[in-house]
């Protein structure tokens, strides 16, 4: 499932993962550390949502 940081409207898609925030392919959106921020705004996890 793909999540939309819902104040930029980036896509966090588990199959493309962050490379530039050393998140592999693969990894699920929940499996995320908690400190992951949105790469283009830099909000975190909490402001996502499923799309």
């Amino acid at each position: 499932m793909k999540y939309r940081c819902i104040v930029c409207a980036y896509i966090y898609n588990p199959q493309d993962g962050d490379p530039e925030s050393g998140i592999e392919p693969g990894t699920s959106f929940e499996d995320l550390p908690d400190d992951w921020v949105c790469p283009l705004c830099f909000v975190g996890k909490d402001q996502f949502e499923p799309c």
